[in-house]
């Protein structure tokens, strides 16, 4: 299974690809909506106009939320409406007589949409540096590597629970509305809205054991240069860990969830 999943997944990787570059105007929308970072970019920065917030001054927040602004855009996945929908129309039933388990099918048309999703935020990084200044994110070389690969945990972590909560459609009528509960505990969690730098004591130290840090601001921090290199390979092992946990649910709900499975719909 994982040998036939293996070869099967860069066929699957360009088909999502060119799913992706078909639906490009649906893409843009989602960009476009895609905008709360610049939304508290603008209200913190009126905050600390007359002096900095903790940490922050205002250039400080200027390149926290940018840089949010293109890790969100590069860690998005949509599985939880794919997988909702095709439960409600019946169409999961063909993923499942192929060979291929419908979650690699999901995670390749997923990670395919990462080099349309890039080509909107490399020039937003582009222009972010220019306007904050490049003293503001880290210049060593190991530190964006280790960026890079926070990035694709984030990804991933962000995929295996939205994957979760999706085959809880197995469960329920529509699990969409257990996603919004994580959606928003991950927006106050994740440092979307609030840096954690910012959070109460006992808050920012739950924050900083939960899954949302490193979907989204373990990224950040580590493209800002706010981790040393041991720090940065501490946090990225720490994604890896729940990368690992979360798959290992996914696979136990999966396992149960099917079992319960009717094809309906037409």
């Amino acid at each position: 299974m994982i040998r036939a999943a293996a070869r099967a997944f860069p066929t699957l990787f360009r088909v999502g690809f060119a799913d992706a570059v078909a639906y490009r105007a649906e893409f843009l929308v989602w960009i476009l909506t895609t905008n709360m970072s610049l939304v508290m970019l603008a209200l913190w920065n009126a905050v600390a106009r007359e002096s900095p917030v903790g940490p922050y001054g205002q250039r400080q927040f200027v390149a926290y939320f940018l840089c949010t602004l293109v890790v969100r855009l590069l860690t998005g996945s949509w599985v939880v409406w794919q997988m909702n929908y095709e439960l409600r129309q019946g169409l999961l039933a063909f993923r499942m007589l192929r060979p291929i388990h419908p979650m690699v099918h999901y995670a390749a048309e997923n990670l395919a949409a990462l080099p349309v999703r890039a080509a909107f935020a490399l020039p937003i990084a582009v222009a972010s540096l220019f306007v904050m200044g490049a003293d503001q994110v880290t210049h060593d070389p190991l530190l964006i590597a280790l960026f890079v690969a926070s990035v694709l945990l984030a990804w991933l972590i962000n995929f295996l629970a939205m994957a979760i909560i999706a085959v809880a459609g197995f469960y329920v009528e529509s699990s969409v509305s257990l996603f919004q509960v994580w959606f928003g505990l991950y927006m106050v969690l994740s440092g979307y809205i609030v840096p954690l730098d910012l959070f109460p004591g006992w808050l920012a130290s739950l924050a900083k054991v939960l899954p949302f840090r490193f979907m989204l601001s373990a990224p950040v921090e580590t493209l800002l240069g706010r981790f040393d290199r041991l720090g940065a390979l501490a946090h990225l092992g720490a994604s890896a860990a729940w990368s690992a946990g979360l798959l290992a649910v996914l696979v136990l709900f999966w396992r149960k969830g099917v079992r319960r499975f009717n094809a309906y719909g037409g």
